[in-house]
Formats: structure tokens, C-alpha cells, sequence
């Protein structure tokens, strides 16, 4: 069964992204200037006793504490990337002061892989943070030193790569995004389809989108016609997006790829909905949409990635890119302890053994991809 032929709804215009890039908000963090923020901003602990118990040295000692400091703004950046982390990866307030060196280097790892303006300063302001709140400061120089081991070492990488290693797309945002996108919408229906297929699949994002109407061709792109259901050796559903060329294919080979149901966020109800909102021939574009006057579009790069960026904005994770969605699904899936050589084939990393394993896989791919969103 292939996507094609259904009904059309109308069409609305993405909307534009915001330009926002903030953690959520909370008590803990009132608003206030960034210069405040290290005094202002606090945590859900509290820290040991500095003084003895006594108002007039209490308040002499905030006096010398504010007043230790000539200039504080610089440090805002860092600490407000600092909870944005913490957000994004569910880091609760009772760990964030005072901060373990496990969380600041992780922290730091995952800073330096999306650099923003003030990202060099972000230890020193978060060691100021710990100390204007009363805590020791949190790194010891051991820890430094393991810290700046990882940094240098990532450097080398991006260095090498020549361009900076990609965050990776996670459940919450994929949730994010569905409850965001309007699902009767063309364009909506069709980015909710990218993006669930993508990461669920691992698939490239050049495997999901083009870069322009002219760069389309049926004969190097998917269409509805390249996308099929079935039912595998266990009974459970799954879809087969059949890639004409693929990155890690040689020239002429179609290479699979293989979903399965993946409860509230299926990529299997994200085809179905495409194709029940945007339908279209089988030569036409499978991820395309439909404008008010009923013209087909297919999808491209730019408008895709414009669309789910500014929601991630919207919900204070930043912006993405393209492979996150790969490598977004790829972490899932080992986190979810599926076995690595099962997510190395359904992803179509290379290896000696690819061929042989990729034969079977069509009929056995449920029973270790499906539903894992659900569990």
C-alpha cells in the first residue's frame, strides 16, 4: 500500500520564528538585569552557614559579598545557558546548586558543541554563582583539568570536521514539535511526517527533504510511490521507505528503510496523515504539501528546518540541525539499551557485515524498534 489519492485540507502559512533562546521560567530565577543574576537567581538548597548567627555581620557579609565583584554582566550568558541545559535534559532544581562535576562537565561538553557569544567565561561565572550564594566553589582543580581534557579534545574534532559536533533532537522536543504543529495543516502534516520519520528512522535529513524544486528527481528522491505498509513475520505493522540513493549505498542500489509503531509519536500515523492531508501521485514528492490553491510543493531543506527551529526556540531549546534528528534517534534507542548493532543496521551504518544482516532485518525489525517511545 503506497501514499497517495486522499483528501485536501487548506493550507496555512508556517509561522516565523522567534528569536527567544532562554531557560523556563521559574521562582527560583525572578527577572532582572544580567548583572543581578548571580545574587538574584537562586537554588531549592540551602547553603552552610558562613557567619555566626548574628543580622549586623549577616548583613556586613552581604554587603562584601555584592561588592566583590566590579562587573557581573558578563556572566549572564553562561548561567542562563547553564539552566537551559538543565531544562533540556530534565536536570532538577535541587541539583543545580550546589552543581556536581559530573553535571558541569557534561554541561560543558554539550556548551561547546553549539558555541554562543560569552560561552568562555561560563565556568567562571558559574564558580561566581556558587560562591555569591554561599556554596565552596564547585570544581577542584583536578576537575579543571578533566574538564579542559574534553574541550581541547572536542576542539580537535570540530577542527578536523570543520564544523561543530550537532546536539541531538530528543524525545521532548519530538514531543514539542507534535503538539505545536497543526497536523491538518499541508505544510504542518508534512514537517510532523519529516521529522517523526527522521528520527525514528535515522534518517539523513537530504534523505527527507530536498534543497530545491529543481534539484527533485523521482529516480534520486523518495516519492509516495517509494513508500509501502506491511505486516511482518510477528504480526506487527510496519512502513518500508525504499531510499532510490542513499549515502552509504553504491550507485543504483535502493536502499530500506524500515518503521515501526512507535505509539503517540508513530511514524507510521505521521505517513497516514500525510497522505490523508496532502494527497498526491506517486510520482510526486513523499514529503510534500499543498498550498490554498491546491498546487504541490515538495519539501524543502530550508523551509522544513525554518519550521522546526522556531518551535525548539519557542520552547527555549535553542536551534537544531538537519543530523540531529539521525543521532537524536540513534541516542534514543541505545538509551533505551536497544542493541547497538541493531540500531547500527537500521541506521545503515556501514560495516563488513551489512549486507548479510540487512537481508533479514525487514522481517524482525518490530520485535526491536517497535513501540519504544511507549516503554
Amino acid at each position: 500500500m503506497s501514499l497517495h489519492h486522499l483528501s485536501l485540507l487548506t493550507s496555512q502559512s508556517p509561522a516565523s520564528p522567534p528569536t527567544s533562546w532562554v531557560p523556563g521560567p521559574s521562582h527560583l530565577r525572578p527577572q532582572c538585569k544580567a548583572g543581578e543574576q548571580i545574587f538574584l537567581w537562586r537554588g531549592t538548597n540551602s547553603p552552610p552557614p558562613s557567619t555566626i548567627d548574628n543580622l549586623v555581620i549577616r548583613h556586613i557579609a552581604s554587603l562584601a559579598n555584592r561588592a566583590s565583584l566590579r562587573d557581573t554582566t558578563s556572566y549572564g550568558a553562561g548561567l542562563r545557558k547553564f539552566h537551559l541545559f538543565c531544562d533540556i535534559f530534565s536536570i532538577p532544581e535541587a541539583d543545580r546548586l550546589p552543581a556536581s562535576f559530573k553535571l558541569l562537565h557534561s554541561f560543558a561538553l554539550w556548551a561547546i558543541t553549539d558555541p554562543q557569544p560569552g560561552d568562555s567565561i561560563f565556568l567562571r561565572g558559574l564558580r561566581t554563582w556558587h560562591i555569591a550564594q554561599g556554596w565552596p566553589p564547585p570544581l577542584s582543580e583536578s576537575h579543571h583539568n578533566r574538564i579542559n581534557w574534553s574541550l581541547c579534545s572536542l576542539e580537535n574534532i570540530q577542527i578536523s570536521r570543520q564544523r561543530p559536533l550537532r546536539p541531538p533532537v530528543t524525545l521532548s522536543m519530538l514531543v514539542a514539535l507534535k503538539a505545536t504543529l497543526v497536523l491538518s495543516d499541508p505544510f504542518d502534516a508534512c514537517v510532523w511526517a519529516i521529522a517523526s520519520c527522521a528520527f525514528f528512522g535515522m534518517m539523513r535529513f537530504g534523505e527527507v527533504s530536498v534543497t530545491s524544486r529543481a534539484a527533485f528527481t523521482p529516480s534520486k528522491h523518495l516519492t509516495r510511490a517509494h513508500t509501502f505498509f506491511g505486516v511482518d513475520l510477528l504480526g506487527s505493522p510496519y512502513a518500508c521507505l525504499d531510499l532510490p540513493s542513499a549515502k552509504t549505498a553504491r550507485a543504483g542500489e535502493i536502499q530500506s528503510v524500515f518503521l515501526n509503531e512507535q505509539g503517540d509519536l508513530c511514524p507510521l500515523a505521521a505517513l497516514c496523515n500525510l497522505a490523508q492531508v496532502v494527497p498526491a501521485l506517486a510520482d510526486d514528492p513523499l514529503f510534500s504539501w499543498r498550498d490554498s490553491r491546491g498546487d504541490i510543493h515538495l519539501m524543502a531543506k530550508i523551509r522544513a528546518l525554518e519550521r522546526i527551529n522556531s518551535i525548539l526556540i519557542a520552547w527555549g531549546w535553542g536551534t537544531s540541525f538537519g543530523h540531529s534528528f539521525r543521532i537524536g534517534g540513534a541516542s534514543f534507542y541505545l538509551a533505551k539499551k536497544i542493541d547497538p548493532e541493531i540500531v547500527r543496521i537500521a541506521g545503515h551504518w556501514k560495516s563488513l557485515a551489512y549486507e548479510t544482516y540487512i537481508r533479514v532485518f525487514e522481517q524482525i525489525s518490530s520485535r526491536h524498534l517497535a513501540n519504544a517511545a511507549a516503554r
